[in-house]
Parts: C-alpha cells; sequence; structure tokens
C-alpha cells in the first residue's frame, strides 16, 4: 500500500496507489453511511469518477482513523497542474467535476477531521491550492475551510449551485394543495393534448437484461434537444457517456438506479436517469422530445414521478444541478453550493489569492463601468 504520513497529526494516512483506494470501499461506504448518507459520497461513485475522467489522476486521498484504528473521515483529492491567471499551480482538487452534482469531506466529527487534515496539508509545500467544488451548505468542508482561515491561510469562496429540491409530504393530494392554480391547470391542459395524440404510458426500469438498450434509448432522448445541439449530452463524449453507463450498472445492481419513461404509443417522448437512495430521488439527467414541446411531456412525467415517489414513500426529490424555472414550478426550496479554495502559505498561494478575490473582481468592475 503507498500511503504517507507527512505531519504529526495523528492517525492521518495518505493514500495514493489505486489499490490501497479500491481496498477502502467496505469502510468507506459504512463511514458514509453514519455521516452524510449521499450516493455521491459513496466509494463507488468516487471509484466510478474517477475511472471515467481522471483515469490518469495522481491521487491523494486523505484518511483519518481513530485511536482504535477505524476509519473517521476520507478526502478525495487529485493533485495536477491547473493555469490560474496565466501561473501554472500545482492544485489539490476535489475529485469532482459538474457530473458529480456535489462532493463534501466525509467525516464523523468534521471540526477534528479539518484540524487534522489541515494539519497533514500544512506540512506539505507540494500545493499552492486546495479547492473543494460544489459543497453543500453545512457540508463537513466548511470545517476545513474555516479552520483554514483561522490559522491564517488565504481562503476564498464561490457560490457555484442553488439546486432545487422538494420536502415530499406524504401523499399526493397533499403536495397538490400547494401548487398554483393555473400550474396545475395547465399541466392537465398538456396532459389532455398528449393524450389526444395517442396512448401515453410510463415505465420505470431498475436495472436487469435490458439495461443497455434502456440506457441508449435515453441517451438518444436527450440528445435530440438543445443539450444534444449545445455537446453537452451524456452519450456525445466518451467519458460522459462511460460514466453514466457505469453508475447506472452499479446503482442497478444495489438496486439503487431509477429510470424514467414517459411513452407515447410505445415511444419515449420525456426520459428521467436518477439514483434513488436513503429515502431520497436523485434526478442526475432528464430528457424529453422537444417537438412536443407544447404538451410539455418532461413537467408530465415530472408529475408523474413525483406521484410515484410519495405513494413509495420517499422524503425528498432533489433536482440537483443549477437552478432553473422549470424546476421551480415545483418547489421554492433550494440547496446552496459553494466553491471553497484554501492557498497554502507560500508567496505564490498568497498571490493566486490576492488575484483571484480582489483584483480580478475590481478589474471586472473596472472593464463593467467602461463598458457602460
Amino acid at each position: 500500500m503507498e500511503a504517507r504520513q507527512l505531519s504529526p497529526a495523528p492517525g492521518v494516512i495518505e493514500v495514493q496507489d489505486r489499490t490501497a483506494f479500491m481496498a477502502l470501499g467496505p469502510e468507506w461506504n459504512a463511514l458514509v453511511g453514519s455521516t452524510a448518507d449521499e450516493p455521491f459520497y459513496r466509494h463507488e461513485f468516487i471509484q466510478v469518477w474517477v475511472d471515467n475522467f481522471a483515469p490518469e489522476s495522481r491521487l491523494r486521498v486523505l484518511t483519518l482513523r481513530d485511536e482504535a484504528g477505524r476509519l473517521s473521515a476520507v478526502l478525495p483529492l487529485m493533485a495536477g497542474r491547473v493555469p490560474m491567471y496565466g501561473v501554472p499551480v500545482r492544485q489539490l482538487s476535489a475529485t469532482a467535476n459538474a457530473h458529480s452534482c456535489r462532493f463534501d469531506v466525509v467525516a464523523r466529527e468534521p471540526g477534528a477531521a479539518a484540524e487534522a487534515f489541515l494539519s497533514h496539508l500544512r506540512a506539505d509545500k507540494s500545493w499552492d491550492v486546495l479547492l473543494l467544488t460544489d459543497v453543500p451548505e453545512g457540508g463537513a468542508g466548511w470545517p476545513l475551510y474555516e479552520a483554514a482561515r483561522a490559522a491564517g491561510l488565504s481562503v476564498g469562496t464561490w457560490e457555484s449551485l442553488q439546486s432545487p429540491y422538494i420536502p415530499l409530504p406524504g401523499s399526493w393530494e397533499a403536495y397538490q394543495q400547494t401548487l398554483p392554480s393555473k400550474f396545475k391547470a395547465n399541466c392537465r391542459r398538456r396532459r389532455r393534448k398528449l393524450e389526444e395524440k395517442g396512448r401515453v404510458t410510463v415505465e420505470r426500469v431498475e436495472g436487469g437484461m435490458e439495461l443497455e438498450a434502456k440506457l441508449e434509448e435515453g441517451f438518444a432522448l436527450e440528445a435530440s434537444g438543445w443539450k444534444g445541439r449545445r455537446g453537452t449530452a451524456m452519450a456525445q463524449e466518451a467519458r460522459t457517456r462511460g460514466f453514466y453507463s457505469e453508475l447506472a450498472r452499479t446503482a442497478g445492481y444495489a438496486g439503487r438506479l431509477a429510470l424514467y419513461y414517459m411513452r407515447l404509443d410505445g415511444r419515449a417522448v420525456a426520459f428521467q436517469y436518477a439514483l434513488e437512495y436513503g429515502g431520497r430521488y436523485f434526478l442526475l439527467k432528464p430528457g424529453y422530445d422537444e417537438s412536443l414541446g407544447d404538451c410539455s411531456p418532461g413537467q408530465l412525467l415530472m408529475e408523474d414521478v413525483l406521484r410515484d415517489c410519495m405513494s413509495r414513500g420517499l422524503r425528498e426529490f432533489d433536482f440537483l444541478g443549477p437552478d432553473m424555472v422549470w424546476k421551480r414550478d415545483w418547489t421554492d426550496k433550494v440547496r446552496r453550493h459553494t466553491w471553497l479554495y484554501v492557498f497554502n502559505d507560500t508567496a505564490l498561494g498568497r498571490a493566486m489569492c490576492a488575484a483571484k478575490f480582489r483584483w480580478a473582481p475590481v478589474a471586472r468592475e473596472v472593464v463593467a463601468k467602461w463598458k457602460r
């Protein structure tokens, strides 16, 4: 096992070897299950992400163990050089991107983990900036950020996402009472309009022998719309296709996959790719047939999925991703996410923090005033 202990911080061991990382799976997931229990923090999710988006990355996974040797915190990072204002900097980054939805430190005692991890990192001068992306408000990454600021390190934040979500009541009828009358009337009108075109059915897929074919159907539907025109659809890039395909197989095997299809005479006209975990529904990717935009099949499928979620006793529907108008049709609640920057106590680290959080904002303001 390739690991190293750079500092006197008790119990902190850095895992860099892929084999050693894989061996952490069972106790990693036990830790997730006893803390911030979400699918994005689980070992297999990180593994699928690394295998598809960063297979050649230099892993630097921080682990913390208690006196009994039990895993009590993990922070999966990768090391690399990135440009910042034209200067190459050595960055420790979250093993995450936009497809990760959210990222966080996983810790039984976030404050103790923050102090231990920070002590370990400060003993290491091989990095200039630490970046944790899309950390949710109240997440365990925040104590690390605050500990760094209290220690006098240069830090900064950028709010990245406001992800809408719905706390689900016990019945569809109760939830409907919270929706505007005009919106409900529009949904009824659009459903009648779609039903006039043919037989409307809804299918839920959780895995099985037909999973690959069903995925291809969903990929094709998503790519047929504006995401395909922008080149951001799941199937348009090899790494993205690989990630969502492998994630679906892994989640399906574990009983956590939820693919929904709205069909018109058997043809898919709306699609949702989601994970169902811990009583919550996480919507990763939707798609719909834009030629039927006047019927809003995507919103009609939303209605059917929400009804199904409530009938099966789920407690939350998480839209994930950015705030969008169509999501706000269903809820007024959002969950904020933030990028957390910590700069090493070096001349370059301090300069990069000043450039990003002081000089660049001033320059943008000057340019904006000049353009007016």
